[in-house]
């Protein structure tokens, strides 16, 4: 059930680069029902040149929301809607004048449950905080409001964001479009789901797992793992681990790049934040990749259902067309298992050991078992992960000089029940916990390389499939070039849910 909460007024406006309207020209779709799926791109160029108005666009998104959203639990805290109205008449009045905010101007944004907002309940799926408003945003954020977006509401997550399945203890799970019995993977599942419904044009979230890749997989949407230090974190207890990292999520690479523009960029706070400036992902993605050399991974000594295997194998033809050069090699990933898990352990342990005795009746096992085996972490153990993570990072860098691309599945698996809680085999191979049906990506994130998810096939049964497109250190924007080549090779994403789903 829908929750109201408070919305104060936009922060402090930012300049903020993106493409001129005069340089592209957008006409409003035919049928008033498909601008809840215009590209975020299109929709602030209909904006900016006034051939459509906020207004408008946050009316069809409501309605969409009002629509579908019962069915599939995806947004679970709502702007009331008069507060929502009374932004978007004043972005209209605003452009009236001659005034823009920035390069979402106007435009409506879910956020991921996960980040502060503020005067918005922010609950991170637990019992602990569901009574939780912030006194201030995230700064991710506070640049998507500077950038003129209208926060329309949060999107569900697993409790405290912990594994690839969205569901918790205080708004229930949230349900795949393609077939309301599966997951729609997470922990940026509430915003995967939004997207595919058309209920927001662009939403954000967080990865440290997988938490953008999965559900964008298993939802045919399209979300970027950036480098760690992108989009910079202001105040984590770990600053330089860079396991978590924020980012975009959207239906197509474009807007996943849009996004992108506006969160990234410096900030001090963050020891590892990245200076180079974020207008590099205004710019348009067509990029000439003949000659390019890319690796597609044999198994990474994984298992895997033969449908999710098979069906990413089979665009290797894609990448040739592409003019690739396409070959089957994988970079050795001694060790990343045993790094990822136990920094994980160790960063969970930082971030909530301190409550954990007064609060520990309402923090679920997952926690319980991470704050535990956090707690048996020794200093000369941890430095010895860190040297372990240190030589796979140069191992993957090494790799990565001969290839400029690593490709390989996003998942394991194809959606599974949304009732079960993760899988506990896969191909015969046991999983012993929540976490290792998930290597696929976390092998990714240990070693901080940019990810991307895109909407590469459909099982038999109708499931979405995504491939990962891995790049070269801090190589984001030749990232978003690939997968958007791939996309406009393929269109597999712009295949949408049912019809009551859309």
């Amino acid at each position: 059930m829908l929750k109201a909460t408070s919305l104060t007024a936009l922060s402090a406006i930012a300049p903020v680069s993106f493409l001129k309207a005069s340089e592209r020209r957008v006409d409003l779709p035919d049928n008033p029902s498909e601008l809840c799926f215009t590209t975020a791109v299109d929709m602030a160029t209909l904006l900016r040149t006034k051939k459509i108005s906020s207004r408008e666009v946050m009316q069809s998104h409501l309605k969409q929301i009002a629509k579908v959203n019962p069915k599939v639990n995806a947004f679970i805290t709502m702007v009331p809607e008069d507060q929502l109205m009374a932004q978007a008449l004043a972005a209209d009045e605003s452009i009236a004048k001659g005034k823009v905010m920035g390069p979402m101007h106007g435009m409506p944004i879910g956020v991921k449950d996960l980040a502060d907002t503020k005067g918005i309940k922010t609950t991170y799926g637990s019992p602990i905080w569901k009574d939780n408003i912030p006194a201030q945003d995230f700064l991710i954020v506070e640049r998507e409001k500077n950038a003129g977006a209208i926060i329309i509401g949060k999107t569900n997550v697993p409790e405290l964001g912990m594994g690839s399945q969205t569901f918790n203890p205080l708004f229930g799970p949230t349900f795949n479009p393609y077939d309301l019995t599966k997951t729609c993977g997470g922990s940026t599942g509430g915003g995967a789901v939004a997207l595919a419904c058309g209920m927001t044009p662009l939403a954000d979230g967080s990865d440290m797992g997988g938490s953008l890749r999965n559900p964008g997989s298993f939802c045919n949407v399209v979300g970027l793992r950036p480098s760690p230090g992108r989009m910079p974190l202001a105040s984590p207890k770990l600053p330089s681990l860079g396991l978590s990292v924020q980012g975009p999520m959207a239906r197509t690479v474009s807007d996943c790049a849009f996004l992108l523009s506006v969160q990234a960029g410096y900030d001090s706070r963050s020891p590892i934040s990245l200076k180079d400036s974020p207008e590099q992902f205004s710019q348009p993605l067509d990029r000439n990749i003949k000659g390019v050399k890319v690796a597609f991974i044999k198994d990474m000594g994984l298992p895997w259902e033969k449908e999710v295997k098979e069906a990413v194998d089979a665009q290797r033809t894609v990448f040739e067309s592409l003019g690739c050069i396409v070959e089957e090699n994988e970079p050795d990933m001694t060790d990343a298992n045993e790094c990822f898990v136990n920094l994980r352990h160790w960063q969970y342990e930082a971030q909530y050991g301190d409550m954990f005795e007064a609060n520990k009746d309402k923090m679920n096992d997952y926690l319980k078992w991470h704050i535990a085996e956090g707690r048996k972490l020794t200093g000369p153990y941890l430095s010895r992960v860190e040297a372990k993570r240190a030589a796979l990072f140069r191992r993957m860098q090494l790799f990565l000089e001969k290839y400029e691309f690593l490709i390989m599945p996003v998942s394991q698996v194809l959606p599974f029940d949304v009732h079960t809680p993760y899988p506990t085999e896969i191909a015969g191979v046991k999983m012993l916990t929540y976490l290792d049906w998930m290597r696929s990506a976390y092998y990714i994130s240990v070693i901080g390389n940019p990810a991307l998810s895109v909407p590469c096939a459909f099982s038999k049964s109708g499931l979405p499939i995504g491939i990962q497109i891995v790049g070269r250190h801090n190589a984001d924007l030749s990232v978003l070039q690939m997968g958007y080549a791939f996309e406009q090779a393929t269109n597999i994403g712009k295949r949408r849910p049912t019809e009551s789903l859309r």
